[in-house]
Protein backbone atom coordinates (compact mmCIF):
# COMPACT_ATOMS: atom_id res chain seq x y z
CA UNK A 1 0.00 0.00 0.00
CA UNK A 2 1.22 3.41 -0.78
CA UNK A 3 0.56 6.06 1.80
CA UNK A 4 0.70 9.26 0.72
CA UNK A 5 0.80 12.71 2.66
CA UNK A 6 0.15 16.14 0.77
CA UNK A 7 0.79 18.06 1.81
CA UNK A 8 2.30 18.73 5.72
CA UNK A 9 0.93 21.32 7.72
CA UNK A 10 1.10 23.37 10.74
CA UNK A 11 -0.80 26.44 10.29
CA UNK A 12 0.05 26.22 6.40
CA UNK A 13 3.61 26.38 7.34
CA UNK A 14 4.97 23.59 5.98
CA UNK A 15 5.57 23.99 2.47
CA UNK A 16 4.07 21.55 0.22
CA UNK A 17 6.09 18.05 0.21
CA UNK A 18 5.01 14.73 -1.45
CA UNK A 19 6.18 11.55 0.67
CA UNK A 20 5.09 8.08 -0.29
CA UNK A 21 5.64 5.34 1.79
CA UNK A 22 6.51 2.50 -0.40
CA UNK A 23 8.29 -1.01 0.05
CA UNK A 24 12.43 -0.62 0.03
CA UNK A 25 13.19 -1.86 -3.61
CA UNK A 26 15.36 -0.41 -6.12
CA UNK A 27 14.64 -0.43 -9.90
CA UNK A 28 17.36 -0.19 -12.78
CA UNK A 29 16.59 1.49 -15.48
CA UNK A 30 18.40 -0.98 -17.77
CA UNK A 31 17.07 -4.24 -16.43
CA UNK A 32 13.94 -3.24 -15.03
CA UNK A 33 14.79 -5.78 -12.26
CA UNK A 34 14.09 -4.71 -8.42
CA UNK A 35 16.95 -5.13 -5.88
CA UNK A 36 15.93 -6.39 -2.37
CA UNK A 37 15.61 -3.87 0.56
CA UNK A 38 18.93 -6.11 2.22
CA UNK A 39 20.64 -5.17 -1.02
CA UNK A 40 19.55 -1.67 -1.63
CA UNK A 41 19.44 1.02 1.41
CA UNK A 42 17.80 4.00 0.61
CA UNK A 43 17.82 7.53 2.19
CA UNK A 44 14.94 9.13 3.43
CA UNK A 45 13.04 12.36 1.41
CA UNK A 46 15.49 11.64 -2.10
CA UNK A 47 13.95 11.53 -4.96
CA UNK A 48 16.44 10.37 -6.76
CA UNK A 49 19.62 8.36 -5.53
CA UNK A 50 22.27 6.05 -6.75
CA UNK A 51 22.66 3.07 -4.54
CA UNK A 52 26.23 2.32 -4.07
CA UNK A 53 25.35 -0.97 -3.24
CA UNK A 54 23.72 -1.57 -6.59
CA UNK A 55 25.70 -2.34 -9.78
CA UNK A 56 28.11 0.64 -10.20
CA UNK A 57 26.87 2.92 -13.18
CA UNK A 58 23.08 2.41 -13.49
CA UNK A 59 21.17 5.03 -12.21
CA UNK A 60 18.56 4.18 -9.76
CA UNK A 61 15.14 6.28 -9.41
CA UNK A 62 12.94 6.64 -6.28
CA UNK A 63 9.76 8.42 -5.84
CA UNK A 64 10.63 8.81 -2.09
CA UNK A 65 12.25 6.61 0.68
CA UNK A 66 10.67 4.07 2.37
CA UNK A 67 10.79 3.25 6.43
CA UNK A 68 9.21 -0.25 7.72
CA UNK A 69 7.88 1.32 10.87
CA UNK A 70 6.55 4.69 11.51
CA UNK A 71 5.28 5.01 15.36
CA UNK A 72 1.77 7.04 15.44
CA UNK A 73 1.26 7.03 18.73
CA UNK A 74 3.68 7.77 21.52
CA UNK A 75 1.29 7.58 24.82
CA UNK A 76 3.49 6.41 27.59
CA UNK A 77 1.55 6.28 30.99
CA UNK A 78 0.77 4.80 34.20
CA UNK A 79 -2.97 3.12 34.39
CA UNK A 80 -4.41 5.06 37.25
CA UNK A 81 -6.09 1.74 37.95
CA UNK A 82 -3.16 0.20 39.02
CA UNK A 83 -2.09 2.52 41.85
CA UNK A 84 -1.71 1.38 45.34
CA UNK A 85 -5.26 2.43 46.98
CA UNK A 86 -4.45 5.17 49.41
CA UNK A 87 -7.75 6.08 51.02
CA UNK A 88 -7.33 9.54 50.32
CA UNK A 89 -9.73 12.13 52.10
CA UNK A 90 -12.40 13.97 50.07
CA UNK A 91 -12.67 17.47 50.23
CA UNK A 92 -16.07 19.18 49.62
CA UNK A 93 -16.07 23.04 49.80
CA UNK A 94 -19.23 24.30 50.93
CA UNK A 95 -20.53 27.90 49.83
CA UNK A 96 -19.16 29.34 53.22
CA UNK A 97 -15.84 27.73 52.72
CA UNK A 98 -15.47 29.24 49.12
CA UNK A 99 -16.50 32.91 50.51
CA UNK A 100 -13.61 32.75 53.24
CA UNK A 101 -10.96 31.00 50.40
CA UNK A 102 -11.59 33.52 48.03
CA UNK A 103 -11.15 36.56 50.60
CA UNK A 104 -8.56 35.44 52.19
CA UNK A 105 -6.70 34.96 48.60
CA UNK A 106 -7.82 38.36 47.74
CA UNK A 107 -6.65 39.62 50.87
CA UNK A 108 -3.21 37.93 49.51
CA UNK A 109 -3.29 39.48 46.40
CA UNK A 110 -3.90 43.01 48.23
CA UNK A 111 -0.34 43.18 49.81
CA UNK A 112 2.06 44.97 47.41
CA UNK A 113 5.15 42.42 48.03
CA UNK A 114 6.93 44.25 45.09
CA UNK A 115 10.41 42.88 43.97
CA UNK A 116 12.63 45.23 41.76
CA UNK A 117 16.00 45.25 40.91
CA UNK A 118 16.18 48.84 43.66
CA UNK A 119 15.36 46.64 46.40
CA UNK A 120 11.73 45.30 47.58
CA UNK A 121 8.91 46.35 49.64
CA UNK A 122 10.35 45.20 52.93
CA UNK A 123 7.06 46.46 55.14
CA UNK A 124 4.74 44.40 52.73
CA UNK A 125 6.59 41.34 53.27
CA UNK A 126 6.49 41.58 56.64
CA UNK A 127 2.64 42.13 56.43
CA UNK A 128 2.26 38.95 54.37
CA UNK A 129 4.07 36.89 56.95
CA UNK A 130 1.58 38.44 60.10
CA UNK A 131 -1.72 37.57 57.41
CA UNK A 132 -0.25 33.92 56.66
CA UNK A 133 -0.40 33.28 60.39
CA UNK A 134 -3.76 34.74 60.75
CA UNK A 135 -5.43 33.15 57.72
CA UNK A 136 -3.84 29.71 58.33
CA UNK A 137 -3.88 29.36 62.10
CA UNK A 138 -4.54 25.32 61.89
CA UNK A 139 -1.30 25.72 60.12
CA UNK A 140 0.90 27.50 62.33
CA UNK A 141 -0.46 25.76 65.77
CA UNK A 142 -0.87 22.20 64.48
CA UNK A 143 2.31 20.18 66.23
CA UNK A 144 2.96 18.49 63.15
CA UNK A 145 4.34 21.59 61.28
CA UNK A 146 7.82 23.18 62.22
CA UNK A 147 7.82 26.72 60.93
CA UNK A 148 10.39 29.01 60.73
CA UNK A 149 11.58 32.47 59.47
CA UNK A 150 14.56 32.85 57.00
CA UNK A 151 16.42 35.50 55.57
CA UNK A 152 14.04 37.53 58.25
CA UNK A 153 11.12 37.75 55.09
CA UNK A 154 11.30 33.84 53.47
CA UNK A 155 9.64 30.64 55.03
CA UNK A 156 10.51 27.58 55.78
CA UNK A 157 7.69 24.73 56.86
CA UNK A 158 8.51 20.96 58.13
CA UNK A 159 5.45 18.90 58.23
CA UNK A 160 6.38 15.69 59.89
CA UNK A 161 6.01 12.34 58.63
CA UNK A 162 4.29 9.18 60.52
CA UNK A 163 6.95 7.13 58.19
CA UNK A 164 11.06 8.82 58.01
CA UNK A 165 12.00 6.00 56.45
CA UNK A 166 10.29 7.55 53.43
CA UNK A 167 12.23 10.54 51.77
CA UNK A 168 10.76 13.87 51.69
CA UNK A 169 10.01 16.09 49.27
CA UNK A 170 9.36 20.06 48.87
CA UNK A 171 6.60 22.38 47.42
CA UNK A 172 8.21 25.49 46.56
CA UNK A 173 6.29 29.16 45.50
CA UNK A 174 7.21 32.29 46.13
CA UNK A 175 5.63 35.97 47.97
CA UNK A 176 7.06 38.63 45.74
CA UNK A 177 5.48 40.17 42.53
CA UNK A 178 6.35 42.03 40.01
CA UNK A 179 5.82 45.77 39.65
CA UNK A 180 2.76 46.94 38.39
CA UNK A 181 1.08 50.26 37.15
CA UNK A 182 -2.43 50.59 36.74
CA UNK A 183 -1.61 53.61 34.17
CA UNK A 184 -0.61 50.94 31.62
CA UNK A 185 -4.05 49.54 30.81
CA UNK A 186 -5.31 47.18 33.49
CA UNK A 187 -8.77 46.54 33.35
CA UNK A 188 -8.61 47.10 37.46
CA UNK A 189 -5.81 48.45 39.80
CA UNK A 190 -2.99 45.72 40.05
CA UNK A 191 -3.70 45.19 43.78
CA UNK A 192 -7.53 45.93 44.16
CA UNK A 193 -8.05 41.85 43.55
CA UNK A 194 -11.27 42.81 41.84
CA UNK A 195 -13.78 40.11 40.49
CA UNK A 196 -14.79 41.03 37.00
CA UNK A 197 -16.98 38.15 35.02
CA UNK A 198 -15.59 35.17 37.51
CA UNK A 199 -12.03 36.44 37.34
CA UNK A 200 -9.96 37.69 40.28
CA UNK A 201 -7.27 40.80 38.81
CA UNK A 202 -4.22 41.46 40.57
CA UNK A 203 -0.57 41.04 39.99
CA UNK A 204 0.66 37.31 42.08
CA UNK A 205 -3.22 35.72 40.68
CA UNK A 206 -1.10 33.73 38.57
CA UNK A 207 2.22 34.21 39.61
CA UNK A 208 3.14 33.13 42.44
CA UNK A 209 0.84 33.56 45.07
CA UNK A 210 -1.90 31.63 43.88
CA UNK A 211 0.23 28.32 44.40
CA UNK A 212 1.04 29.64 47.56
CA UNK A 213 -2.08 30.23 48.77
CA UNK A 214 -3.31 27.38 47.78
CA UNK A 215 -0.42 24.81 49.01
CA UNK A 216 -1.24 26.36 52.56
CA UNK A 217 -5.13 26.09 52.27
CA UNK A 218 -4.81 22.82 51.16
CA UNK A 219 -2.38 22.11 54.32
CA UNK A 220 -4.57 23.63 56.92
CA UNK A 221 -7.60 21.51 55.47
CA UNK A 222 -5.67 18.35 55.96
CA UNK A 223 -5.01 19.08 59.13
CA UNK A 224 -8.31 20.29 60.03
CA UNK A 225 -9.80 16.47 59.00
CA UNK A 226 -7.23 14.75 61.42
CA UNK A 227 -4.90 14.01 58.57
CA UNK A 228 -1.42 12.85 59.43
CA UNK A 229 1.27 12.44 56.25
CA UNK A 230 3.33 9.24 56.54
CA UNK A 231 5.86 10.93 54.34
CA UNK A 232 7.33 14.07 55.35
CA UNK A 233 7.46 17.09 53.18
CA UNK A 234 9.14 20.51 53.41
CA UNK A 235 7.24 24.01 52.18
CA UNK A 236 9.45 26.68 51.20
CA UNK A 237 8.50 30.11 50.19
CA UNK A 238 10.72 32.55 48.95
CA UNK A 239 10.50 36.63 49.13
CA UNK A 240 12.71 37.56 46.14
CA UNK A 241 12.40 35.41 43.55
CA UNK A 242 11.65 37.82 40.88
CA UNK A 243 14.99 39.21 41.33
CA UNK A 244 16.56 35.99 41.01
CA UNK A 245 16.54 34.83 44.64
CA UNK A 246 19.33 34.99 46.15
CA UNK A 247 18.24 35.59 49.72
CA UNK A 248 15.27 33.58 50.08
CA UNK A 249 15.54 30.69 47.97
CA UNK A 250 19.13 29.71 48.45
CA UNK A 251 19.15 30.20 52.03
CA UNK A 252 16.73 28.17 52.53
CA UNK A 253 18.67 25.93 50.54
CA UNK A 254 21.32 26.91 52.99
CA UNK A 255 19.31 26.03 55.95
CA UNK A 256 18.16 22.53 54.21
CA UNK A 257 22.14 21.91 53.58
CA UNK A 258 22.81 22.45 56.90
CA UNK A 259 20.59 19.60 58.07
CA UNK A 260 21.58 17.21 55.89
CA UNK A 261 18.54 17.32 53.67
CA UNK A 262 17.81 15.43 50.47
CA UNK A 263 14.74 15.66 48.83
CA UNK A 264 12.72 12.83 46.92
CA UNK A 265 11.49 15.77 44.61
CA UNK A 266 10.86 19.58 44.25
CA UNK A 267 7.82 20.98 42.81
CA UNK A 268 7.47 24.45 41.86
CA UNK A 269 6.15 26.90 39.77
CA UNK A 270 6.65 26.74 35.96
CA UNK A 271 4.73 25.39 33.42
CA UNK A 272 0.74 24.59 33.60
CA UNK A 273 -2.07 23.13 31.59
CA UNK A 274 -2.62 24.63 28.07
CA UNK A 275 -5.59 24.72 26.53
CA UNK A 276 -5.96 25.91 22.99
CA UNK A 277 -2.43 27.37 23.04
CA UNK A 278 -0.32 24.56 21.31
CA UNK A 279 -1.49 24.49 17.84
CA UNK A 280 -3.13 21.53 16.15
CA UNK A 281 -3.56 20.22 19.68
CA UNK A 282 -6.26 18.49 20.09
CA UNK A 283 -7.75 19.22 23.62
CA UNK A 284 -5.38 20.69 26.63
CA UNK A 285 -2.00 19.83 27.89
CA UNK A 286 -0.66 19.76 30.87
CA UNK A 287 3.08 20.31 30.57
CA UNK A 288 5.55 19.17 33.52
CA UNK A 289 8.98 21.15 33.15
CA UNK A 290 11.94 18.69 33.47
CA UNK A 291 14.45 21.92 33.01
CA UNK A 292 14.87 25.24 32.92
CA UNK A 293 17.12 27.25 30.05
CA UNK A 294 20.02 28.57 31.18
CA UNK A 295 20.82 32.54 31.31
CA UNK A 296 23.14 34.77 30.58
CA UNK A 297 23.47 38.84 30.95
CA UNK A 298 26.83 39.84 28.10
CA UNK A 299 27.89 43.17 28.24
CA UNK A 300 29.19 44.84 25.30
CA UNK A 301 31.42 47.99 24.95
CA UNK A 302 33.39 50.17 22.58
CA UNK A 303 35.68 53.21 23.95
CA UNK A 304 37.23 55.21 21.31
CA UNK A 305 38.38 59.11 21.17
CA UNK A 306 35.99 61.42 21.93
CA UNK A 307 35.20 64.26 19.36
CA UNK A 308 32.74 66.97 18.00
CA UNK A 309 29.81 66.36 15.47
CA UNK A 310 30.98 68.75 12.94
CA UNK A 311 34.24 66.79 11.98
CA UNK A 312 32.85 63.27 12.70
CA UNK A 313 35.21 60.11 12.46
CA UNK A 314 34.90 57.43 9.76
CA UNK A 315 33.09 55.39 12.56
CA UNK A 316 31.72 56.05 15.93
CA UNK A 317 31.52 54.25 19.30
CA UNK A 318 27.71 53.71 18.31
CA UNK A 319 28.12 53.02 14.77
CA UNK A 320 30.67 50.13 15.58
CA UNK A 321 28.35 48.78 18.44
CA UNK A 322 25.33 49.29 16.57
CA UNK A 323 27.40 46.89 14.02
CA UNK A 324 27.84 44.27 16.20
CA UNK A 325 24.50 43.95 17.66
CA UNK A 326 23.29 43.75 14.28
CA UNK A 327 25.36 40.69 13.68
CA UNK A 328 24.43 38.74 16.86
CA UNK A 329 20.39 39.80 15.50
CA UNK A 330 21.59 38.63 11.88
CA UNK A 331 23.10 35.46 13.31
CA UNK A 332 21.09 33.64 15.77
CA UNK A 333 22.85 30.90 17.85
CA UNK A 334 22.44 27.13 16.14
CA UNK A 335 19.07 25.43 15.80
CA UNK A 336 19.06 22.88 18.72
CA UNK A 337 15.66 21.60 18.80
CA UNK A 338 15.06 18.00 19.58
CA UNK A 339 18.66 17.79 21.67
CA UNK A 340 16.63 18.50 24.81
CA UNK A 341 13.73 18.16 26.39
CA UNK A 342 11.42 19.31 23.75
CA UNK A 343 11.43 16.29 21.62
CA UNK A 344 10.30 14.24 24.41
CA UNK A 345 7.62 16.69 25.22
CA UNK A 346 6.29 16.05 21.84
CA UNK A 347 6.74 12.15 21.95
CA UNK A 348 4.29 12.34 24.32
CA UNK A 349 1.55 15.29 23.19
CA UNK A 350 2.25 12.77 19.29
CA UNK A 351 -0.80 10.89 19.80
CA UNK A 352 -3.41 13.71 20.22
CA UNK A 353 -3.04 15.93 16.73
CA UNK A 354 -4.63 14.87 14.08
CA UNK A 355 -3.23 13.92 10.68
CA UNK A 356 -0.73 14.55 9.29
CA UNK A 357 0.69 16.55 12.73
CA UNK A 358 0.18 13.40 14.29
CA UNK A 359 2.69 11.57 11.78
CA UNK A 360 4.96 14.35 11.74
CA UNK A 361 5.25 14.46 15.82
CA UNK A 362 5.50 10.93 16.05
CA UNK A 363 8.53 10.29 13.91
CA UNK A 364 10.80 13.45 15.59
CA UNK A 365 13.92 11.66 14.58
CA UNK A 366 12.54 11.92 10.46
CA UNK A 367 11.21 15.62 10.95
CA UNK A 368 13.08 17.24 13.26
CA UNK A 369 15.19 19.67 10.95
CA UNK A 370 11.88 20.68 9.44
CA UNK A 371 10.00 21.23 12.23
CA UNK A 372 12.55 23.04 13.73
CA UNK A 373 12.34 25.40 10.88
CA UNK A 374 8.53 25.88 10.83
CA UNK A 375 8.77 26.83 15.04
CA UNK A 376 11.39 29.35 14.57
CA UNK A 377 9.64 31.68 12.68
CA UNK A 378 7.73 32.87 15.69
CA UNK A 379 9.11 34.13 18.56
CA UNK A 380 7.05 31.88 20.89
CA UNK A 381 8.15 28.48 19.38
CA UNK A 382 11.88 30.44 18.63
CA UNK A 383 12.35 30.05 22.46
CA UNK A 384 12.38 26.01 22.30
CA UNK A 385 14.19 25.45 19.03
CA UNK A 386 17.61 27.21 20.08
CA UNK A 387 19.78 29.77 22.51
CA UNK A 388 17.30 33.35 22.17
CA UNK A 389 19.45 36.55 22.18
CA UNK A 390 17.86 39.70 23.23
CA UNK A 391 19.55 43.16 23.23
CA UNK A 392 17.89 44.63 26.44
CA UNK A 393 20.03 47.66 27.11
CA UNK A 394 21.70 50.63 24.54
CA UNK A 395 23.90 53.67 26.01
CA UNK A 396 25.50 55.92 24.08
CA UNK A 397 26.03 59.44 24.02
CA UNK A 398 25.57 62.27 26.48
CA UNK A 399 25.09 65.55 24.05
CA UNK A 400 23.61 66.04 20.93
CA UNK A 401 26.61 68.00 18.92
CA UNK A 402 29.10 65.75 21.19
CA UNK A 403 30.99 62.11 19.43
CA UNK A 404 30.69 59.54 22.82
CA UNK A 405 33.69 58.39 23.34
CA UNK A 406 31.46 55.24 24.50
CA UNK A 407 28.73 53.15 24.29
CA UNK A 408 27.61 50.38 26.12
CA UNK A 409 24.78 47.42 25.24
CA UNK A 410 23.17 44.65 27.14
CA UNK A 411 22.21 41.40 25.90
CA UNK A 412 20.07 38.89 27.76
CA UNK A 413 20.61 35.05 26.21
CA UNK A 414 18.44 32.67 27.44
CA UNK A 415 20.21 29.10 26.88
CA UNK A 416 18.97 25.88 25.11
CA UNK A 417 19.49 22.94 27.38
CA UNK A 418 22.22 21.21 24.65
CA UNK A 419 24.51 24.12 25.11
CA UNK A 420 26.98 25.29 27.70
CA UNK A 421 27.35 28.68 29.30
CA UNK A 422 30.74 28.76 27.63
CA UNK A 423 29.57 27.47 24.38
CA UNK A 424 27.36 30.37 23.93
CA UNK A 425 29.87 33.09 25.38
CA UNK A 426 32.33 31.49 22.35
CA UNK A 427 29.70 32.12 19.97
CA UNK A 428 29.42 35.84 20.48
CA UNK A 429 32.74 36.30 20.27
CA UNK A 430 33.26 35.15 17.20
CA UNK A 431 30.13 36.69 16.03
CA UNK A 432 30.82 40.24 17.09
CA UNK A 433 34.57 39.49 15.15
CA UNK A 434 35.66 43.02 16.09
CA UNK A 435 38.70 43.57 18.71
CA UNK A 436 37.44 47.22 19.42
CA UNK A 437 33.96 45.49 20.79
CA UNK A 438 34.64 44.11 24.62
CA UNK A 439 32.50 41.44 24.85
CA UNK A 440 32.12 40.54 29.19
CA UNK A 441 29.65 38.23 30.67
CA UNK A 442 28.14 40.20 33.77
CA UNK A 443 26.17 36.97 35.31
CA UNK A 444 25.05 33.74 34.24
CA UNK A 445 24.48 29.87 34.75
CA UNK A 446 24.53 26.93 32.52
CA UNK A 447 20.60 24.92 31.55
CA UNK A 448 19.53 23.26 34.35
CA UNK A 449 20.42 19.54 34.51
CA UNK A 450 17.38 17.78 33.22
CA UNK A 451 15.02 15.47 35.45
CA UNK A 452 13.60 12.11 35.44
CA UNK A 453 10.50 11.37 33.78
CA UNK A 454 10.32 7.82 33.26
CA UNK A 455 7.98 5.13 34.52
CA UNK A 456 9.78 4.99 37.45
CA UNK A 457 10.14 8.50 38.52
CA UNK A 458 8.24 8.84 41.71
CA UNK A 459 8.09 12.28 41.51
CA UNK A 460 6.92 12.83 38.06
CA UNK A 461 4.78 10.03 38.38
CA UNK A 462 3.03 11.02 41.47
CA UNK A 463 2.50 14.81 39.57
CA UNK A 464 1.18 12.94 36.76
CA UNK A 465 -1.39 10.86 38.66
CA UNK A 466 -2.61 13.70 40.49
CA UNK A 467 -2.86 16.02 37.09
CA UNK A 468 -4.90 13.24 36.06
CA UNK A 469 -7.11 12.96 39.24
CA UNK A 470 -8.14 16.11 38.80
CA UNK A 471 -8.07 16.65 35.20
CA UNK A 472 -8.84 13.23 33.62
CA UNK A 473 -9.03 14.68 29.87
CA UNK A 474 -5.93 16.19 30.19
CA UNK A 475 -2.72 14.96 28.21
CA UNK A 476 0.07 15.24 30.49
CA UNK A 477 3.73 15.60 28.73
CA UNK A 478 7.21 16.48 30.37
CA UNK A 479 8.52 20.53 28.82
CA UNK A 480 11.07 22.59 29.79
CA UNK A 481 10.42 26.31 31.32
CA UNK A 482 12.33 28.73 29.42
CA UNK A 483 11.97 31.25 32.56
CA UNK A 484 13.74 30.69 35.59
CA UNK A 485 12.27 29.56 39.07
CA UNK A 486 13.79 29.75 42.65
CA UNK A 487 13.96 25.91 42.24
CA UNK A 488 17.12 26.24 40.61
CA UNK A 489 18.97 26.76 43.45
CA UNK A 490 17.72 23.15 45.08
CA UNK A 491 19.91 21.24 42.27
CA UNK A 492 22.11 20.11 45.18
CA UNK A 493 18.78 18.86 47.24
CA UNK A 494 17.12 16.75 44.63
CA UNK A 495 18.52 14.95 41.05
CA UNK A 496 14.61 15.26 40.15
CA UNK A 497 12.98 18.61 39.84
CA UNK A 498 9.82 20.09 38.75
CA UNK A 499 8.34 23.16 37.31
CA UNK A 500 4.29 23.15 37.04
CA UNK A 501 1.13 24.32 38.79
CA UNK A 502 -2.50 23.89 37.79
CA UNK A 503 -3.21 26.98 36.19
CA UNK A 504 -5.49 26.62 33.29
CA UNK A 505 -4.57 28.73 30.10
CA UNK A 506 -6.09 29.82 27.47
CA UNK A 507 -5.23 31.78 24.45
CA UNK A 508 -3.92 34.82 25.83
CA UNK A 509 -3.34 33.91 29.11
CA UNK A 510 0.57 33.73 28.96
CA UNK A 511 1.09 37.21 28.14
CA UNK A 512 -0.78 37.88 31.15
CA UNK A 513 2.64 36.93 33.37
CA UNK A 514 4.52 39.80 34.17
CA UNK A 515 1.81 41.59 31.98
CA UNK A 516 -1.08 43.22 32.01
CA UNK A 517 -4.11 42.23 33.79
CA UNK A 518 -3.35 38.97 35.29
CA UNK A 519 -5.91 37.20 36.35
CA UNK A 520 -7.11 33.70 38.07
CA UNK A 521 -10.77 32.36 37.62
CA UNK A 522 -12.68 31.96 40.66
CA UNK A 523 -12.86 28.32 39.67
CA UNK A 524 -9.42 27.68 39.01
CA UNK A 525 -7.85 28.81 42.12
CA UNK A 526 -10.28 25.95 44.19
CA UNK A 527 -8.93 23.34 41.38
CA UNK A 528 -5.38 24.92 42.74
CA UNK A 529 -6.48 23.93 46.14
CA UNK A 530 -7.67 20.11 45.60
CA UNK A 531 -4.71 19.87 43.06
CA UNK A 532 -2.36 20.43 46.37
CA UNK A 533 -4.94 18.42 48.57
CA UNK A 534 -4.75 15.47 46.61
CA UNK A 535 -0.77 15.73 45.50
CA UNK A 536 0.26 15.57 49.44
CA UNK A 537 -2.16 12.58 49.96
CA UNK A 538 -1.07 10.86 46.85
CA UNK A 539 2.61 11.44 48.09
CA UNK A 540 2.09 8.78 50.79
CA UNK A 541 2.27 6.34 48.23
CA UNK A 542 5.45 3.87 49.11
CA UNK A 543 5.90 3.25 45.43
CA UNK A 544 4.84 3.16 41.93
CA UNK A 545 2.43 0.58 40.07
CA UNK A 546 4.59 -1.50 37.41
CA UNK A 547 4.79 0.07 34.18
CA UNK A 548 2.46 0.69 31.41
CA UNK A 549 3.06 1.80 27.96
CA UNK A 550 1.24 1.76 24.77
CA UNK A 551 2.70 2.18 21.54
CA UNK A 552 0.70 2.40 17.87
CA UNK A 553 2.41 1.61 14.78
CA UNK A 554 1.47 2.00 11.12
Amino acid sequence: MVYKLLPLIMKQEFKMANIYLLPIQCYSKKTHQRRSAETCPVLVLVPRHSCQSCDSGETRVFTIASIRTFSLDVNVGLQLARWEKTNNILLVIDHHQREELLAKFKEAIKIPTVSSETGGNTSALLQFGQFLRKAFPTVFSSSLVQHEMVADYSHLFYVRGSHPDLVPYMLLAHIDVVPANESDGWEAPPFSAKEINGFIYGRGTIDDKNSLMAILQALEYLLLKGYAPRRGFYIGFGHDEEIRGFNGAMNIVRVLKQRNVQLSFVLDEGLAVMDGIISGLEGPAALIGLSEKGSANVKLSVSTAPGHSSIPPRESSIGILAGAVKRLEDNPMPRLFGLGPERTTFEHLAHKFSLPLKFVMSNFWLFSSVLSRVLERKPDMNAFVRTTTAVTIFNGGVKMNVIPSYAEAYVNLRIHSAQTLQEVMDLIEATVGDPRVKVELVDGFDPLPVSSADERSFGFQIIKKTVLDLFPTVTVAPGICIGNTDSRHFKDLSKDIYRFSPNWFKPGDVQRFHGINERISKKNYEEMIQFYFNLIQNCDTRKLPEPHSSVHEL
